[in-house]
């Protein structure tokens, strides 16, 4: 078994965390804010997404 870290937890960190243990990995996900970035938490979500 692999073990991965991840620093960030926005969008990005948060796929690759989810790819990394669909594949079987041991995973850890490190952020000094909460899972999801300050865009999707607190900040205005891009309009060009909806």
């Amino acid at each position: 078994m692999a073990r991965v870290v991840i620093i960030g937890g926005g969008p990005g960190g948060y796929e690759a965390a989810s790819a990394a243990a669909q594949l079987g990995a041991e995973v850890t996900v490190v952020d000094s804010g909460g899972i999801g970035g300050s865009a999707v938490l607190t900040d205005a979500v891009p309009s060009k997404t909806l």
